[in-house]
């Protein structure tokens, strides 16, 4: 490097910074020193009304699509009122490389105040300063990023230039109020919407106004009397004073702590959050700001009922029912049995981390029960949690799956229970050992205590096959008692993120999982109680590693059902090509399953018979909610549909993961969702994913309604279309083939119509699924 190169890279960050410096000056000069504002006004005040009725709206579907949860840009969330006056920070949440665990910043929890915001390092995004019509744009980031939009408007171009960043990837630039200048001239594209059209003249100055205004921010708005009636009700359960009671509370909040629950006897306008407390049930909530939900909350805390202040994020919301049935259930499963808790389990690391030590005292049937009468929900706090986002995190799971369950009453109660509390140190969990600096030699350890169980595992379940004289066989399979829809699931990745459905989605895939109690808990409080997002790399990579071993694990259970002769070919085909070591780990795992399956086949491919046989045996309770081959999908659509499960190899190959599909009818219009499967040699290469891939065998999957919170691209055809939109996909070769589809049937982030289509699409979500629907996620649109 020569000298003024040296010298001019050298000094640059010296340059920015007393621009910043000059800025600041010259803002406090204009409008004087920053102060926090109070902004809250009455909900049912002029404002507050402007702003729920006028406001809030166009936030939400303009800018919370790309500005909520974790992985907000800049970690400016505007889905809430506490978001918006927090303001943005520099800091990711998401870092797969940061040494040391970093102080969480999760809204509402660790701090309570905006001034206590300031002092972690948050910045405002709206003026603190003199609260003059002037400064309120001037000093407002919000209203300078508006305003550069509207100065620089998206290109009218069918894609947009490399000059703006996209996906999740991309390096973020968060500048301050004070930096906007330079920010500005260096990314004049770079105004908010960022990537997306324009706002609407009118929308624009309704956010403008209400900047120019001070940006007031209503309360929460009193809930109704039938609202508060249950919520009494609900937390004096929670907060039962016996031992007993105590310690199911403990189990029901640590499973239920990521859940949007809501009372499915009262319209759902409202969802609450499960938390604990400083603060008794009838006094203001105030959290107790743990890492993990199962650290010491300390002597004296309640189970408390938070309503929820902020948007239904699609890529989040986990509804979860309380009623009368659910609280009869409960009742029945944890207070009907006959069983005594002697003492309660400590909050230390050793002792809380692992549940099979902490609720050693709870029958395992009522356990497994509670979480196999919601598997959905089970399953989907590793799919919709904090773990659950990019490349590094999803490359454990295959592109689609099916996930069976052990039926609850083929479990040997008494050996059970014995088996887990004799087993629990093997069954140790990675969030013991925090954020350690060591995770080759603690991998090594959790690997040997892998083995170890399985071994154990196989003894104790030959002994009860043989001393019952019990063979393995169908009847093992929970099949939902004929009635419930979480009785088989179907497991999506969509690359960086990934759905959870009911039923059996899709074509027959190559692998599926057959879950019992042990996996179903250590996945949980693996990637779910136990995983910290701000966590250091160690941690995040330990997690990672250990559900390998879940993983294969569960496959391992699935493949007991097939013929012996077909396990080994089977394995194989789902680990073509992987490592020695790998290959070894499974030769010496396979040592520790019984092989003898009493299932008679008739064919010469098993595993697709056997998937009959499964799909007989779960019967009614198989969900077919997303089934193209439903009597109310046009018998046209159904057709077409269907010829596109066909589609295999490089044309799959050049699809987005994720495309929502609209087809206008004459008399309806339908929600469809395309998913690409990619196709892999194996999903044991951390970081080498690429060097696994088999783009030759990719294929796709169609469902009815909307999967995935982050669609890659928006089709919308008439009806008449459809087939002339099959055969295109069919026949396509190149990424050049992929842009005169898009031109043809795409709705890109470039189109003058988004923005409208958006809405409609949004509608049509709400109305097709209530429960389920929330605002999609932008991010991951592509620019193709």
């Amino acid at each position: 490097m020569t000298l003024s190169r040296f010298l001019f890279f050298g000094l640059w960050p010296l340059v920015l910074s007393s621009c910043a410096i000059i800025a600041g000056l010259e803002l406090e000069e204009r409008f004087g020193s920053e102060q926090v504002q109070d902004r809250q006004v009455d909900v049912d005040s002029v404002w507050g009304e402007h702003y729920s009725q006028q406001v809030k709206p166009i936030l939400e579907n303009r800018c919370v699509v790309c500005h909520g949860c974790y992985d907000a840009p800049c970690q400016l969330k505007l889905s809430s009122s506490a978001g918006i006056d927090r303001g943005a920070s520099k800091v990711p949440v998401y870092d797969g490389m940061r040494l040391l665990e970093a102080q969480p910043t999760r809204l509402n929890v660790d701090a309570n105040t905006t001034d206590q915001w300031r002092e972690q390092g948050f910045y405002p995004v709206l003026n603190e300063r003199q609260q003059t019509p002037e400064a309120n744009q001037q000093a407002s980031l919000l209203y300078r990023m508006l305003a550069l939009k509207e100065q620089h408007p998206q290109p009218n171009q069918t894609l947009l230039p490399d000059t703006l960043s996209l996906g999740t990837t991309r390096k973020q630039v968060c500048t301050k109020i004070e930096t906007f200048e330079q920010y500005a001239n260096k990314n004049p594209l770079w105004g908010m919407p960022y990537g997306l059209p324009n706002l609407e003249k009118t929308e624009l100055k309704t956010l403008q106004d209400w900047i120019t205004a001070g940006a007031p921010l209503p309360a929460s708005p009193k809930l109704p009397e039938a609202y508060t009636q249950r919520i009494e009700q609900w937390e004096t359960f929670f907060n039962g004073p016996s031992l007993k009671q105590q310690l199911v509370n403990r189990y029901i909040y640590e499973h239920l702590f990521l859940g949007h629950l809501y009372f499915d006897d009262l319209p759902s306008t409202y969802y609450f959050e499960l938390i604990r407390s400083y603060t008794p049930p009838g006094q203001p909530i105030k959290p107790i700001p743990t890492r993990r939900p199962y650290d010491d909350p300390g002597s004296d805390f309640h189970y408390r009922l938070k309503v929820m202040d902020s948007t239904l994020l699609a890529k989040n919301h986990m509804p979860y029912a309380l009623g009368h049935r659910r609280l009869a259930h409960w009742n029945e499963l944890f207070f009907q049995e006959d069983y005594t808790v002697h003492q309660l389990p400590a909050y230390t690391p050793e002792i809380a981390s692992n549940p099979f030590k902490a609720f050693k005292e709870l029958p395992v049937k009522s356990r497994y029960r509670f979480m196999l009468d919601e598997s959905a929900f089970t399953i989907m706090g590793f799919i919709k949690g904090p773990v659950c986002r990019g490349q590094i995190a999803l490359d454990v799971i295959r592109d689609r799956f099916w996930v069976f369950f052990e039926d609850p009453d083929a479990i040997d109660q008494s050996g059970s229970a014995r088996f887990l509390a004799e087993q629990s140190q093997h069954l140790r969990l990675p969030a013991e050992s925090g954020s350690t600096l060591r995770p080759l030699s603690n991998w090594h350890q959790y690997n040997q205590n892998q083995q170890a169980y399985l071994k154990a595992k196989y003894d104790e379940n030959t002994k009860y096959l043989d001393e019952g004289n019990i063979d393995l066989s169908l009847e093992f399979i929970w099949d939902g008692e004929q009635s419930n829809p979480n009785s088989a699931l179907t497991v999506a990745r969509h690359f960086y993120s990934a759905s959870v459905m009911q039923g059996l989605v899709g074509n027959p895939p190559q692998t599926a999982w057959l879950i019992g109690y042990p996996i179903l808990e250590r996945i949980h409080y693996l990637l779910v109680a136990g995983f910290d997002v701000y966590g250091n790399v160690s941690h995040q990579l330990l997690t990672r590693l250990y559900m390998d071993f879940l993983r294969m694990e569960a496959e391992s259970n699935f493949l007991l059902l097939l013929p012996e002769k077909q396990q080994l070919s089977e394995w194989k085909d789902w680990y073509t090509d992987a490592s020695k070591p790998l290959q070894d780990y499974m030769k010496n795992s396979q040592a520790h399953f019984p092989h003898k399956s009493s299932i008679e086949f008739h064919s010469q491919q098993p595993k697709a018979e056997l998937y009959e046989f499964l799909k007989q045996r779960l019967g009614y309770s198989l969900a077919l909610e997303h089934d193209i081959t439903r009597a109310d999908i046009p018998a046209a659509d159904q057709a077409a549909l269907i010829s596109l499960t066909k589609v295999e190899g490089i044309a799959a190959s050049l699809l987005p993961q994720v495309v929502h599909l609209t087809v206008v009818g004459e008399n309806q219009t339908h929600l469809y969702t395309v998913l690409h499967d990619n196709a892999h040699s194996n999903i044991t290469s951390l970081l080498r994913e690429n060097s696994n891939r088999q783009p030759e065998r990719d294929k796709v999957t169609v469902t009815k309604g909307l999967i995935g919170a982050y669609p890659s691209a928006f089709w919308k055809v008439r009806s008449e279309q459809l087939t002339n939109l099959v055969n295109t996909i069919r026949k396509l070769k190149s990424e050049s083939d992929y842009q005169v589809l898009m031109d043809q049937y795409g709705v890109r982030r470039t189109d003058k119509n988004f923005w409208p289509f958006s809405d409609a699409h949004h509608q049509r979500y709400r109305l097709e699924q209530p429960i389920d629907a929330g605002l999609l996620d932008y991010n991951r649109l592509e620019n193709r």
